[in-house]
């Protein structure tokens, strides 16, 4: 019995831990204004990627997904379709606090862009602290972290024209 009892144990844990992970959402807008809403799960199974970058004079390693494979889940084309008023396009990131920042469209194209800007889920090998996550921005090319955001909530992208 009591073997029983801890494999149902077990398959409740897991069933809760799915459905805290499930909890965590990222809402993508596109410029027409449809929302699509993506799941950590959604995030989780997309190929990951890692950055060692400096955070605040400290060694850090962070695990995520590229930015450009987010805006792909949600429908957003990146790539061939980036020219002409396409590189007018703004992603405004949104955090649970109220802090946003803005990216230029084009600096999530592989593309376009050196260093790939990531959506971290992990840092150090450990899913990110509350004060952090879900979900983070890290910039890489950045000189300074000052947009890499925290507590991501939202993505929006704007024509600037």
């Amino acid at each position: 019995m009591i073997k029983r009892h801890s494999i149902l144990w077990t398959l409740c844990c897991v069933l809760v831990a799915s459905a805290a992970l499930d909890a965590q959402e990222l809402k993508v807008i596109n410029t027409e204004g449809r929302v699509t809403t993506i799941t950590a799960s959604q995030i989780t199974s997309l190929p990951h990627v890692t950055a060692d970058v400096i955070d605040h004079n400290t060694p850090a390693k962070f695990e995520g997904v590229p930015l450009s494979a987010v805006l792909a889940l949600a429908g957003i084309q990146l790539g061939d379709t980036m020219r002409g008023p396409r590189l007018t396009e703004v992603l405004l990131v949104g955090a649970a606090d109220g802090y946003h920042v803005a990216y230029a469209l084009a600096e999530t194209d592989p593309a376009f862009a050196v260093h790939e800007i990531i959506l971290a889920d992990k840092r150090d090998g450990k899913p990110l602290a509350p004060k952090e996550g879900p979900f983070r921005i890290v910039a890489p090319g950045d000189k300074r972290p000052a947009r890499w955001i925290r507590q991501v909530t939202e993505m929006k992208i704007i024509a600037a024209q």
